[in-house]
């Protein structure tokens, strides 16, 4: 998993992983901060949330024009301290009038321009990487491992706005209302972070940055190049790709709207002994550091590596036997946010499982190309949604629910919610790093920036649609919400298999 990749690949990942860190913390309780700071309705709140994540992808399109012309690595540079700008302002509590709402617009537009100038454009330095011969059969192991990594960041987050929250409301005697402010400053400090390890190992990238000081023969010769191939075929496949993946987003985003919503209004209030064992970071942790272990010793060339995974999994069954016993008879509350944990948690944890099974496949000429994953992950998010028809089944609507008497309420199972994560997570490996990998392997060398936004562009406008669940949550049956998801992503699928012939002829 980790052999034959360029060291540039780990500065890049981890810089991207303390900004995606800092992001995440803010999103985990955004949606529910924009209901109880401004007492906005479900389908406003909605709105602005699916609109803010509309902008952070629409805008890396022009992050990779910019790029294209002055440089990936200035680009870079300048978006995290136009991020740090926001979220500063972000973090500063101005209460719930007017004056409130203003800056946090113009918060949320300096996040979002900062991250359209950083996020796409760090990709393209990752791609770049494995354009040298000796790195190009460890392009998508390499973006699986740079995803792995954003999804690091993401795994702590939401105990960290958590946490965060309570301790501005039990040490500092914040509200509530204000306290959600300490959870978007964290993202200030994530960012210092980010830019001191973009720095600090700036070495191992820099011949990526294309900061266009090449020589007129280089330029020469990839103009060439890219004459010999048929970029407009490779240009058409790519937007084919991108209009698929809208849909995905427009579901898979649902993490951070309704299905939040459904964590804060139908999941059991709390939990109580082994059930509250997920819900605790730490064993999330202990789990993937069993999951690597394993590979240690199944993949591991000397005795020695076997040795040591096989002491560290003992070490790590031995930690999660204590917290067991630590948690018989205790009562754990269940903050709406802590759920949004569990997809990271699973895409670390799942990563070299999903490299090994394709490494298996590709060793015996058997491994789907990247639009055939692309596909089979649109199937899996909509069987992800279809756990969640099931469970739903017998609930009451939200706006039914919100009326109810406490006796009346109707309330689900956690691991309802967690099952969901699970499954949406085997659709995410399917389809964003092998989409990310396609489109840095397809897009014309001279469009590279350009392609890469356009990735974000879909991203974008698939975002901007995770406001329809905001809108449908209200008089409507659980199951119907979930269901319009099912059948956006049935028809995405079956449009990514129509159009597949011509998806391959560019890989």
């Amino acid at each position: 998993m980790f052999e034959n990749q360029p060291k540039g690949l780990y500065a890049l990942a981890l810089a991207n992983t303390g900004e995606r860190f800092g992001y995440y913390t803010m999103l985990a309780v955004f949606a529910l901060f924009l209901r109880e700071n401004f007492g906005l309705a479900p389908g406003t709140a909605g709105a602005i949330y699916s609109t803010f994540l509309a902008l952070v992808y629409f805008l890396p399109l022009f992050g990779g024009m910019l790029a294209d012309k002055f440089g990936y690595g200035k680009m870079v540079t300048i978006g995290i301290l136009i991020m740090f700008a926001g979220y500063l302002v972000l973090s500063i509590p101005l209460g719930g009038d007017v004056v409130a709402m203003v800056g946090m617009i113009a918060a949320l537009l300096l996040i979002s321009f900062g991250t359209g100038l950083f996020k796409g454009n760090l990709q393209v330095m990752v791609g770049n990487l494995y354009d040298e011969a000796r790195f190009s059969t460890s392009r998508d192991s390499g973006f699986s491992i740079f995803y792995m990594a954003i999804n690091i960041g993401a795994l702590f987050a939401p105990t960290a706005a958590v946490k965060i929250m309570e301790w501005a409301e039990t040490s500092l005697g914040y509200t509530h209302a204000d306290a959600y402010h300490f959870a978007f400053a964290v993202a200030c400090v994530s960012l210092v972070l980010s830019i001191a390890i973009y720095y600090g190992f700036r070495r191992t990238f820099r011949h990526v940055e294309s900061d266009k000081k090449k020589d007129a023969a280089t330029e020469a010769v990839a103009a060439e190049k890219e004459d010999a191939k048929d970029t407009k075929e490779r240009v058409i496949a790519l937007c084919l790709v991108f209009a698929v993946v809208i849909f995905f987003w427009m579901a898979f985003h649902q993490n951070g709207l309704t299905l939040t919503y459904f964590a804060n209004e139908f999941v059991t209030p709390s939990v109580t002994g082994s059930a509250s064992m997920p819900f605790d970071v730490i064993n999330l942790v202990l789990c993937i550091v069993i999951v690597y272990a394993l590979f240690s010793i199944f993949q591991g060339k000397s005795v020695k590596t076997k040795c040591v995974a096989g002491a560290v999994i003992l070490l790590c069954l031995g930690a999660l036997g204590y917290q067991y016993a630590a948690s018989q008879g205790t009562e754990v509350a269940l903050a709406a946010p802590i759920f949004q944990q569990f997809n990271p948690s699973f895409v670390v944890a799942l990563t070299p499982v999903s490299l090994a099974i394709f490494g298996w496949l590709a060793a015996r000429g058997k491994e789907p190309s990247a639009p055939r994953k692309i596909a089979y992950g649109m199937l899996v998010a909509g069987a992800a949604y279809l756990i969640m028809v099931a469970g739903s089944i017998g609930l009451l609507t939200p706006d039914a629910q919100a009326v109810a008497a406490d006796a009346d309420k109707t309330f689900a199972d956690p691991n309802l919610l967690i099952g969901t994560y699970l499954v949406l997570t085997f659709g995410e490996l399917l389809l964003s790093p092998m989409g990310i990998s396609f489109v840095s392997k397809v897009a014309p060398a001279k469009l590279k920036g350009t392609m890469m936004g356009g990735w974000f562009v879909a991203t974008a406008l698939g975002n901007f649609l995770v406001s329809v669940g905001g809108f449908l949550w209200g008089s409507l049956p659980l199951w119907v919400v979930w269901t319009v998801f099912i059948v956006l992503c049935l028809l995405s699928a079956a449009f990514m298999f129509a159009v597949m012939k011509r998806l391959e002829k560019v890989c």
